[in-house]
């Protein structure tokens, strides 16, 4: 299993914009809609990687308590499916159903947002605040796939509670560590 680890788009950085198909809607989304009101969370996931199905726990249980606090979520796949079919919108749709993803899960078929948001593996997590300054990009936890360590989600959950109280989110953050993204 490779480990690819994420490229640290620099902090402050404004979330790109973008529209794309909503897998789980079948309608195309952008960035305005979906933005949470306090902060956003946009993640780089796939159906396959291990490292993904490893924190789909954590990920669909963060979805669903920050949504209540202002934060949006928002769940990214860039691979290509044409080497990668298990990563397939219609598959996409299967896995958020089965994971209980309350947040869309878009597809970037031309991997334009990846390459905008120098995503470089599933998964990938930035979160940006109100005005979409990126904030925390790296790491959900320590835990990885055989590790033994317990998945819970404390570098984005710390991130989170910390722009959500006004505190200082510590710069040095480690960097997310995945199967890299499968480009065309």
């Amino acid at each position: 299993m490779a480990m690819t680890p994420s490229n640290m788009l620099s902090l402050g950085t404004i979330a790109p914009d973008f529209n794309l198909l909503d897998t789980i809607s079948a309608k195309t989304l952008g960035l305005q809609e979906l933005k949470g009101d306090k902060a956003t969370v946009l993640m780089f996931i796939c159906n396959h990687c291990p490292f993904v199905i490893h924190v789909n726990p954590e990920i669909a249980k963060l979805g669903l308590e920050y949504k209540a606090k202002g934060i949006g979520f928002i769940a990214i796949s860039s691979n290509d499916i044409e080497n990668y079919p298990q990563d397939a919108p219609h598959l996409m749709t299967k896995v958020a159903q089965r994971e209980g993803y309350s947040f869309p899960y878009l597809y970037d078929e031309t991997q334009e947002v990846a390459k905008a948001y120098d995503a470089a593996c599933t998964p990938d997590f930035y979160l940006f605040d109100a005005e979409l300054k990126l904030a925390y990009r790296g790491q959900l936890d320590d835990s990885r796939p055989g590790n033994g360590l317990p998945l819970n989600g404390t570098d984005l959950r710390n991130a989170m509670d910390n722009l959500l109280e006004g505190i200082t989110i510590d710069e040095n953050q480690k960097p997310s560590i995945g199967c890299n993204i499968k480009w065309k």
